[in-house]
């Protein structure tokens, strides 16, 4: 199976509370540069969701591209959750090609425990693609990473 962990795009300044923050018209770019190279290159058949809006909006982009893959918002993979638990949750969804959108810094710890390696951040849009036979720690290999170009 794979799960493939993509960050959400730029959000808007600090000027409302953290799960209310928009993605800006730049994060939306962003967003779809990571949408349609995972919809080119993969077949997901779930979606997991952050319930911030930021996160959202990031997965509309996945959503417009592939309109028939169910979603779930899962509560516990906002910014400063913990991701054993997080990935306890993920672990338990049937899917072949599994799409989680969220934030740093949970997603770099979550990218951490699937392969067992150390949290590396991920850059905004940021996806990476990781393998494995079952969900569970130390199980995953890293098989491909997705960055969206910057504007010129």
């Amino acid at each position: 199976m794979k799960i493939i962990l993509m960050r959400h795009g730029q959000a808007e300044d600090e000027t409302r509370p953290d799960s209310a923050r928009q993605l800006t018209e730049y994060g939306q770019q962003q967003a779809a540069q990571t949408a349609e190279y995972i919809i080119e290159h993969y077949a997901p058949d779930h979606f997991v969701v952050s319930p911030y809006k930021r996160a959202q909006q990031t997965l509309a982009a996945l959503q417009s591209r592939a309109t028939a893959v169910p979603v779930t918002t899962q509560d516990n993979i906002t910014p400063s959750d913990d991701a054993h638990m997080a990935l306890a949750d993920i672990a338990k969804i049937e899917a072949e090609c599994l799409v989680v959108v969220c934030h740093m810094s949970i997603i770099a710890y979550l990218a951490g425990l699937l392969t067992g390696d150390n949290p590396e951040s991920f850059a905004l849009a940021e996806a990476r693609v990781f393998e494995m036979e079952f969900v569970m720690t130390g199980m995953a290999n890293e098989i491909d990473r997705f960055v969206p170009q910057q504007p010129h």
